[in-house]
């Protein structure tokens, strides 16, 4: 018999320890230790953890064999298409066959819905949803209001089950075969060999290291959607994350109707695609062009306003860099930023100050990515220091321009990746002028571009173009 030990487990990260502490020393957080009371693992004699093995007639697996890395026969990975050119974007192509992909995002972003209407629009595939917190009724309900027309035709081969015990998933699954494994949540899986409570680290570990022998095992792949803490991480231990192979999470506001879909972890893609979405009565929509819907049109005029041309994966965006800078009204300036890295700002402004003279100490600096984005790009450093500049001094930038540069320690502008595709979105939505780092010109034909390229390689020489 196992023998029954106790560990305190932090709610907020999975941190174990052998007593309790007041103070997680991994996330921080105060008061979340729980007392969890655990079982040794069971090994059988070659050393091999029972937790999944059995279920699919590999018990007495004899392991990998050792080969030369020249001799291994690869190929293309089988992908699956998703009839979603966003989430196949995410992706890198498509679901690929015998992987496990695990979803997250806040509770009531979309994750069920997006997921939901990708399997209803499936066909020619047999597809388990499994289900942990809804029942069945409130599924069909969801599937109407998403597929209203033909959702008898296209939903044929899709199976739901509302059941929060592994080893039953696992029987219906031999039954039905599925192609695809859809499991909503991980949180709410437990599984028989694990003593802990349901939802707990090492229940959670457990079934994610027994749905990933199924995917190896089977060649069958399996949609995982997890939760997140209120500190935007995926919940559960740390390890969930390197035992999956992808890690995609859902983002946005929910008082805001767009959603942005980004790749963590992929180990079949890129981890720099972002997909676009609008939440609308119908399900999600894919947003085709996004710079479109990031611009504001009637921002001629307005202090406080620049475009930036920033990239994300491959995918050029124009977006809307919005700035407030007031006085000090209580003593001590704040500096908050929505959609951007709140030190890169700090930083930005000590950059104004020892390198352009401008001074802004004793000044509230709010900054606002239009649209609910957050953009990681540092070309758009430029649009952030005009933005700022163009409030305080209440002088609004030249129409139908846009900036891309980042700025340098010394005040100096950087020179960005895909100078000529950030060029050609901007002519494609009507700008006239766009401000470069100029070593961005070399190799680069201006007079093909059609547009008037300003090139600056200090902060001062680009403002003085612009103001």
């Amino acid at each position: 018999m196992a023998k029954e030990k106790t560990a305190y487990v932090c709610t907020e990260c999975g941190y174990d320890s052998a007593k309790w502490l007041g103070k997680c020393p991994a996330c921080g957080q105060w008061d979340t230790f729980k007392e969890v009371k655990t079982a040794s693992p069971k090994v059988s004699r070659r050393g091999t953890s029972v937790v999944g093995a059995g279920v699919f007639g590999v018990e007495n697996c004899e392991g990998g064999r050792v080969v030369r890395l020249r001799d291994v026969d690869t190929k293309a990975e089988e992908r699956i298409d998703t009839l979603d050119p966003e989430l196949n974007r995410v992706l890198g192509g498509g679901l690929v066959k015998g992987s496990l992909v695990l979803l997250g995002g806040e509770p009531g972003i979309g994750k069920s819905t997006l997921l939901l209407q990708t399997v209803l629009r499936l066909k020619g595939l047999r597809i388990l949803y499994v289900s942990g917190e809804e029942s069945e009724s409130q599924l069909r309900m969801r599937a109407d209001r998403l597929k209203p027309a033909d959702v008898e035709a296209i939903g044929a081969d899709c199976y739901i089950l509302c059941e929060t015990s592994l080893e039953k998933i696992y029987e219906h699954a031999r039954e039905i075969e599925p192609d695809l494994l859809i499991v909503d949540s991980v949180q709410a899986v437990s599984t028989q060999q694990g003593e802990a409570f349901p939802g707990s680290p090492s229940q959670v570990r457990d079934c994610a290291v027994s749905l990933l022998r199924y995917v190896k095992e089977t060649g069958r792949s399996v949609l995982l959607i997890g939760h997140i803490t209120k500190d935007g991480i995926l919940a559960g231990p740390k390890v969930l994350e390197h035992i999956v192979d992808t890690v995609i999470q859902f983002e946005g506001d929910r008082q805001n109707f767009y959603r942005v879909l980004r790749s963590l972890k992929n180990r079949f893609g890129s981890t720099s695609e972002l997909g676009i979405y609008e939440m609308q009565s119908g399900g999600l929509r894919p947003v085709v062009n996004p710079s479109e819907m990031l611009l504001n049109q009637d921002n001629e005029g307005l202090s406080g306003v620049a475009v930036a041309s920033a990239v994300e994966g491959v995918r050029p965006l124009l977006i809307e860099t919005q700035a407030l800078v007031s006085t000090a009204a209580y003593g001590n300036p704040q500096r908050s930023a929505t959609g951007f890295d709140i030190r890169r700002l700090n930083m930005l402004l000590a950059v104004l100050e020892k390198r352009a003279g401008f001074k802004l100490a004793q000044k509230d600096v709010f900054l606002n990515i239009a649209g609910g984005l957050r953009v990681s790009d540092p070309a758009i450093d430029l649009a952030v220091v005009v933005s700022i500049l163009s409030s305080a001094y209440d002088q609004p930038v030249k129409p139908f321009t846009c900036l891309a540069g980042e700025i340098g320690l010394s005040g100096e502008i950087r020179s960005v990746t895909r100078i000529a595709q950030r060029i050609g979105e901007a002519k494609r939505l009507g700008f006239r002028r766009i401000v470069v780092p100029r070593s961005n010109l070399k190799g680069l034909d201006t007079a093909l571009t059609g547009m008037e390229i300003i090139a600056a390689s200090k902060l001062q020489d680009a403002l003085r173009h612009l103001f």
